[in-house]
């Protein structure tokens, strides 16, 4: 079946807009065809599949932000630990964690690799 390439781009964009989306492959759902075909009308370092990742990229960032206000007005103490875990320092988190484990391993000295032959 041939597609227009025209065509697929601007519903490409529309959907990437109006659906919020995150990534190219729901991008390829959406418009109901192959990933081949996508690729074949838009190559992987056209202008036109960089502008789709642009967009995408736009979505990922717009929402992150949104969930971590979100996530900052919340009276859910799990929702503000899990935000004070992705901005706190890496002391702040070890402090938080109370699974953390500081595993450091130091070896001096020769390494034998012994070769066992079962019979």
């Amino acid at each position: 079946m041939a597609y227009n390439t025209e065509e697929l781009y601007n519903l490409s964009v529309k959907y990437i807009e109006s659906e919020n989306l995150f990534f190219v492959e729901d991008v390829i759902a959406l418009l109901g065809i192959s990933k081949s075909t996508f690729y074949e009308h838009f190559p992987i370092n056209s202008n036109e599949t960089n502008y789709f990742k642009e967009l995408l990229r736009k979505n990922k960032s717009a929402t992150k932000v949104k969930m971590r206000k979100k996530w900052g007005d919340s009276d859910n103490a799990s929702l503000q630990m899990g935000l004070y875990k992705l901005i706190g320092s890496d002391e702040e988190r070890k402090r938080l964690n109370s699974a953390y484990i500081d595993q450091k391993t130091e070896h001096t000295g020769e390494i034998k690799i012994t070769r066992v032959v079962k019979s």
